[in-house]
């Protein structure tokens, strides 16, 4: 029982780069198949936060915080990019009334 519990406490950078590549995995996968916007932003945000999870375990693991010091940066650009998509996607569903991508596709004025 104790050899269990000391298994699953002692977690290393393998454990923390398969997450961080799933995370990241999934959110690509979700990002090229679906085509509402709101869902693509969404899987954006997995394909940051897969990243952010990567940039802080090698931070961890070569004892230097430069990776935290990136995921700060990432966190920044994915709260302007949150910003910026709930204003995309207000403005462009005030517009035709719906967020599918292909019916966007074209956005020439």
């Amino acid at each position: 029982m104790l050899a269990a519990a000391e298994l699953f406490t002692s977690l290393s950078l393998t454990h923390y780069l398969l997450t961080s590549a799933a995370l990241f995995v999934i959110g690509l996968v979700g990002f090229l198949t679906r085509r509402n916007m709101i869902v693509m932003f969404l899987c954006t945000e997995l394909m940051f936060q897969g990243a952010a999870i990567a940039m802080i375990a090698f931070g961890r693991f070569h004892f230097d915080v430069s990776g935290q010091v990136f995921v700060i940066f990432i966190l920044t650009v994915a709260a302007a990019e949150a910003a910026l998509a709930l204003g995309l996607v207000v403005l462009l569903y005030r517009r035709r009334e719906t967020l599918n991508a292909e019916v966007w596709s074209e956005l020439r004025e």
